[in-house]
C-alpha cells in the first residue's frame, strides 16, 4: 500500500477534526476539460479519461467518508482491505492513463491531468515527471507551471516555485489562482523571497499583499481567498490595522452562513484588541453566539478585559486606526 492511501485510511482512523480556516496550502490549477475539436476521437478519448479519473476520486472519497462513519459506530472493514480496494480502484485508472500516453505520447494536456494524479495518489516523483514533459511538450500550458511550482514551494527549491507561478501569470494573466498561490508563496517563504526579489521584508510583505488584491479583483466572491488575504495582515509587525480591519470587512461581505460571519467577528475584535480600540472589540465579540466560537470568544474577552485595564491604569488615550493605504 501507497504513502497516500496509509494517508486517506488515516483519516477515518484519526479523530475527526474540523479543517481550520486558517490553514495555507497551496491550491492546485486543475485541468480544465478542453477539446479544440470535440469530434476528434483522441479527444473524446481524453475526455473520456479525465471522466474516469474524476469519477475515481469520487468514488474513493464517498469510501473513506462511508468507512469514517462506519468505524465512529464500531462496523466497516479493516484498513488494509480498504486500502486493497482504493489500489485497484486507482490502479484500473493508472492502466487507462498508461495505454493511452502510449498511444498518444505527445498528449500534453493527457500528461498534466496523469499528472495530477499520480501526485494525488502519492506518487509525487513520477507527477513530477509528467508535469515536467507536459510543459516541455507544451511550455504556453500555464497548468504545467502552476503544478510544479506548486511542488516546489513544498518540497524546493523555492527559488523555482517563484520562477514558476511567474511563468505561469505571464502566459494567463486572468487567472486568480496563479497569483493566489505566489501570494502565498512570497508570504510564507519570506526570506527566501527577500533574497530572491532582492526586496526588503516590508516590499516582501507589500508584494504578497499585491498578489492576493489581484487575485481578489479577478475573483471578488471568494471568500476563502479573502479570508486568506485578510489573514495576511497578522504577520506583519507593525500591524497594519486600517488594512487589516478592511481586509476582514470584505471578507465579511462574502461569509456564507452565520458561522463564518461569526468567525471574521472574532478576527475583527482580533485585530480591534490588539490595536487599542477596545469598545470596538466589544461590539464584534457581543455578537458572536455560536457554541463552536465560544471557546475563542471567551479567551478574547479576557484578554480585552486585561488590556483595557492597563489601558486604563495608565491613562492612555484611546488610539485611532490610520486610513487604509
Amino acid at each position: 500500500m501507497n504513502s497516500l492511501l496509509i494517508g486517506l485510511l488515516s483519516i477515518w482512523a484519526a479523530a475527526n477534526q474540523a479543517a481550520d480556516a486558517s490553514d495555507r496550502a497551496v491550491k492546485n490549477s486543475g485541468v480544465a476539460i478542453h477539446a479544440p475539436n470535440p469530434n476528434d476521437p483522441v479527444e473524446r478519448e481524453y475526455l473520456k479519461l479525465l471522466e474516469e479519473d474524476d469519477a475515481a476520486q469520487e468514488e474513493v472519497d464517498k469510501w473513506i467518508r462511508d468507512e469514517q462513519a462506519f468505524a465512529k459506530a464500531g462496523a466497516g472493514i479493516s484498513r488494509a482491505a480498504l486500502g486493497a480496494r482504493i489500489d485497484q480502484r486507482f490502479g484500473k485508472v493508472r492502466k487507462a492513463y498508461k495505454d493511452f500516453l502510449f498511444l498518444h505520447p505527445k498528449h500534453a494536456r493527457a500528461r498534466l491531468a496523469y499528472g495530477s494524479f499520480l501526485n494525488e495518489t502519492g506518487e509525487e516523483d513520477e507527477a513530477v515527471a509528467e508535469w515536467e514533459r507536459a510543459r516541455e511538450l507544451d511550455p504556453k500550458n500555464p497548468a504545467a507551471w502552476n503544478n510544479l511550482a506548486n511542488h516546489y514551494g513544498h518540497h524546493g527549491p523555492v527559488d523555482k516555485a517563484f520562477a514558476y507561478y511567474e511563468k505561469a501569470i505571464e502566459i494567463n494573466a486572468s487567472e486568480s489562482t496563479y497569483h493566489w498561490n505566489l501570494a502565498t508563496t512570497v508570504y510564507l517563504f519570506r526570506r527566501d523571497a527577500m533574497e530572491y526579489y532582492k526586496f526588503t521584508e516590508t516590499q516582501v510583505f507589500d508584494r504578497a499583499l499585491e498578489l492576493y488584491r489581484k487575485a481578489l479583483q479577478l475573483d471578488p466572491k471568494n471568500f476563502i481567498l479573502a479570508h486568506d488575504y485578510a489573514q495576511s495582515y497578522y504577520g506583519i509587525k507593525p500591524l497594519r490595522t486600517a488594512e487589516a480591519l478592511a481586509a476582514w470587512q470584505q471578507a465579511l461581505k462574502l461569509a456564507n452562513d452565520d458561522v463564518e460571519r461569526e468567525g471574521i467577528y472574532l478576527h475583527l475584535a482580533r485585530v480591534e484588541l490588539n490595536s487599542g480600540l477596545f469598545e470596538d472589540s466589544r461590539k464584534h465579540l457581543g455578537v458572536v453566539t455560536n457554541q463552536m466560537h465560544l471557546n475563542l470568544k471567551n479567551r478574547l474577552l479576557r484578554n480585552l478585559t486585561e488590556k483595557q485595564t492597563q489601558a486604563q491604569a495608565t491613562n492612555a488615550p484611546a488610539p485611532k486606526a490610520s486610513p487604509p493605504k
